[in-house]
């Protein structure tokens, strides 16, 4: 297992998180998973023995049930890993119950403290965009809670690359403590962040997580041409993240990791773990599970090393086409690129 700084900080993160959407199964994240405590307690020390030291959660996961189960399966551990958790999304009819507003972000931390079980959160996370609220009333607020010790880091997640700079201007101009990291969906199936979050974290210092790296598990190989739709996954159940906007590229990209898988004897969700956490920027990848063997596969793609070609086989049949103004910067501006465009424009050079 890797450990990478996060962005431009000392925290130092394993290359692999545990994510816990599958935790509670309340609501909505029924679809996704209802791992009790003790099936939590297992997972969560099946990923610490494996060398996981960052475990990522959110206040809406399951109504909270989520950081809840996540609190009691760490128990004494807590102190030994890095819990990372989110605010935005509504959790009451309120009128002040969703947001990014002081007063939401200061009722939901403590919330959140509380169901952890914690009296400090590694790295709380803007979970979405609020374009209602001032910048400046969220980032001094965030800025407030690093002071004052209830948060050691934080982060924003979802937002758009012009959000993010928005982000660092403002503190910059302000004075205020900085985020470190983005929280982003990026698989080889969903490439779009190459074209601005990706290189605008490079150039920001952002350290960037990605959720749902196998596509809600379109990328596991349980998906194929041809065949009947497995049951009992989250997209038999009427899941629909991430949209599936061309089912012949996906499953050109579903065949390419199945055949790279095949010759190194491992499934094709290792390979597309090894490929999108060695890519350009990446810190981490937030993986989910709800069973042991699951969790045991996602983990031994720490230690997969796919050859030169190999990734350059995954990065072909997975390459976004260059989007104006990219494509006219390839043909007239490639002898001035630097690092954070080269994201994105050294996959065309060939």
């Amino acid at each position: 297992m890797q450990y990478r700084p996060l962005g431009r900080s000392g925290l130092r993160i394993s290359q692999l998180t545990l994510g816990t959407m599958t935790f509670g199964g309340e609501g909505a994240m029924s679809k996704v998973g209802n791992t009790d405590i003790k099936g939590a307690a297992r997972l969560v020390d099946q990923a610490i023995d494996a060398g996981v030291n960052i475990f990522d959660t959110a206040n809406m996961y399951s109504a909270g049930a989520s950081e809840k189960i996540l609190g009691k399966a760490l128990g004494k551990k807590r102190r030994d890993v890095l819990v990372a958790t989110k605010v935005r999304f509504p959790m009451g009819d309120g009128a002040n119950d969703g947001g990014l507003s002081r007063a939401h972000i200061r009722q939901q931390v403590e919330a959140s403290l509380k169901r952890l079980d914690t009296d400090y959160i590694d790295l709380y996370q803007m979970h979405m965009w609020d374009g209602m609220t001032p910048l400046e009333e969220t980032l001094e607020t965030f800025d407030t809670l690093v002071r004052h010790g209830k948060i050691r880091y934080y982060g924003i997640s979802n937002f758009s690359a012009w959000h993010a700079m928005k982000v660092m201007a403002v503190c910059e101009r302000e004075g205020f403590i900085k985020p470190i990291s983005q929280q982003i969906h990026y698989t080889p199936q969903a490439r779009e962040a190459e074209y601005e979050l990706m290189p605008a974290a490079v150039d920001a210092g952002l350290g960037t997580m990605i959720w749902s790296p196998l596509a809600g598990g379109l990328l596991s190989g349980k998906y194929r041409r041809d065949r009947e739709q497995p049951e009992g996954t989250r997209f038999a159940d009427g899941w629909n993240e991430p949209p599936i906007s061309n089912e012949t590229r996906l499953f050109d990209i579903i065949e390419t990791l199945v055949e790279v898988g095949e010759a190194h004897g491992v499934s094709a969700a290792q390979v597309a773990l090894a490929w999108i956490t060695h890519r350009p920027g990446v810190s981490t990848a937030v993986i989910g599970a709800r069973k042991a063997d699951q969790l045991a596969d996602n983990l031994a793609s720490a230690e997969l090393t796919l050859s030169t070609d190999e990734i350059a086989a995954i990065e072909k049949v997975s390459r976004p086409e260059l989007i104006y103004p990219y494509w006219h910067q390839h043909d007239n501006a490639s002898d001035r690129f630097g690092e954070a465009d080269r994201v994105l424009h050294a996959w065309h050079d060939d």
